[in-house]
C-alpha cells in the first residue's frame, strides 16, 4: 500500500508518502522553530497560520519528490489529536479535501499511535508491546497486547518530560528549543547536585513539575547566597534525574508484565542521547524482550510515522468521512 501522510499537530507541517510501512518515498517538514525561538515556545495562532501557509506547498513537494500523482496514492492518513486545534485544523482540512477531490478513503490516525508505530519503519513489532512515547507533550506507558489496542498504564501527573526539559532550559536561559541543549550540555557535566525526587500517586505514573520547580530554587538559592555553581552539572543533575524517574518506571512495567516481548519508544525526546544509553544499558536485563528505537529522523513529529500508523489503522478497517473534525484532546485508548 502507499499512503500519503499529513501531520500539523504543533509546529511541524509535515507530509510524507509511505509505502509498505518501510519504504519512505517522500518526507517534507517544515519546521517553525526559527519562529517559536523569539518567544520561547510555541505560540499556537503563529504556528496555525503558518500551517496554512505551509501546507499546499509541502503536499506538492511530496508528491514532487517521490515523483508520483494522487492516482498513485491507496489512502489518506492524518493526524487528528492531540495537539494545538488550530494548527491540527490545517492538516484535517487539508486531508479532508484531497480525499474528497480525489475519492480516496480518508483515515484518522492519533499522534501517540504515529510516534509508536514509527519503530515499524525499522522493524516489525512483536506484541505484546511495552511503549514509552516521551514528547514536549505528552509522557506516557502505552502497553499493546495488538496492533489497534492502546492501554495506558502510566502517564506524566503534570509537566510532560520535553516540557520540562524546555522550562530548565528557560532558567539557565540556553534557549528554544531545551531538550537538544540540555542534553548537549549534560554531556559536558556531571549529576551532582541533589534534586527533588519526583512524587506520584500511581505506581507507573510520572511527575516533572516538582523537579522542574526544584532546579529553578536550587538558582535562586546559588543566586541569593551569592555562589557559583557550575551549569552543565546542574544540567546533568536534572536529566539524570528525568530519566531516572522514567527508567524507574519502565523497569517496574517490564517486571510486572513478564509476557512483554517488544519494547519501543516514541517521541522527540527519544532522540536524547542519554536517554538511548539507558536503554542500552537496561537490554542485559531483559534478555526476552526486543528493544527498538526509531530513527533519529523520525523521533520529532514528522508525516512518515502518520502514514504507517494510517497503513495499520486502514487495515483495521478504520475510515472518516467528510465530518471528520480535530480533536486537541483525542484519547489513544
Amino acid at each position: 500500500m502507499i499512503i500519503l501522510g499529513i501531520e500539523s499537530s504543533c509546529d511541524e507541517t509535515a507530509v510524507s508518502i509511505v509505502k509498505d510501512k518501510k519504504e519512505i518515498l517522500a518526507s517534507i517538514v517544515a519546521s517553525q522553530i526559527d519562529v517559536h525561538k523569539e518567544f520561547g515556545g510555541v505560540v499556537p495562532e503563529v504556528a496555525s497560520r503558518i500551517h496554512v501557509e505551509n501546507i499546499s506547498y509541502c503536499i506538492e513537494q511530496a508528491f514532487s519528490q517521490a515523483n508520483m500523482t494522487m492516482d498513485d496514492i491507496d489512502a489518506i492518513a492524518v493526524t487528528k489529536g492531540p495537539g494545538l486545534i488550530g494548527c491540527l485544523h490545517v492538516g484535517v482540512q487539508a486531508a479532508k479535501t484531497l480525499a474528497f477531490a480525489y475519492h480516496k478513503p480518508l483515515v484518522p490516525v492519533h499522534h501517540l499511535a504515529g510516534h509508536i508505530y514509527a519503530n515499524e519503519l525499522v522493524v516489525d513489532l512483536e506484541f505484546p508491546v511495552l511503549a514509552l512515547v516521551v514528547s514536549g507533550g505528552n509522557s506516557e506507558l502505552v502497553y499493546m497486547k495488538d496492533e489497534t489496542s492502546f492501554e495506558i498504564l502510566g502517564q506524566t501527573q503534570d509537566d510532560a518530560i520535553g516540557e520540562a526539559y524546555d522550562k530548565v532550559a528557560r532558567v539557565l536561559n540556553l534557549g528554544y528549543p531545551g531538550g537538544p541543549k540540555i542534553d548537549k550540555l549534560a554531556r559536558q557535566g556531571k549529576p551532582v547536585y541533589a534534586l527533588a525526587k519526583p512524587k506520584t500517586q500511581g505506581k507507573y505514573d510520572f511527575s516533572f513539575s516538582g523537579l522542574k520547580s526544584s532546579v529553578l530554587q536550587f538558582v535562586k538559592r546559588q543566586e541569593r547566597l551569592n555562589q557559583t555553581y557550575d551549569m552543565a552539572d546542574l544540567a546533568a543533575s536534572f536529566q539524570e534525574t528525568a530519566l531516572n524517574e522514567i527508567f524507574d518506571k519502565v523497569k517496574a512495567v517490564l517486571n510486572d508484565y513478564p509476557d512483554i516481548k517488544h519494547f519501543v519508544v516514541g517521541g522527540g525526546v527519544s532522540a536524547n542521547s542519554r536517554l538511548r544509553e539507558k536503554i542500552e544499558e537496561l537490554k542485559p536485563k531483559y534478555p526476552n524482550v526486543t528493544f527498538t528505537v526509531p530513527p533519529m529522523s523520525c523521533c520529532t513529529d514528522n508525516a512518515n510515522m502518520i502514514a504507517v500508523a494510517g497503513e495499520i489503522a486502514y487495515k483495521a478497517g478504520r475510515r472518516a468521512d467528510a465530518s471528520l473534525t480535530a480533536d486537541s484532546s483525542w484519547e489513544i485508548q
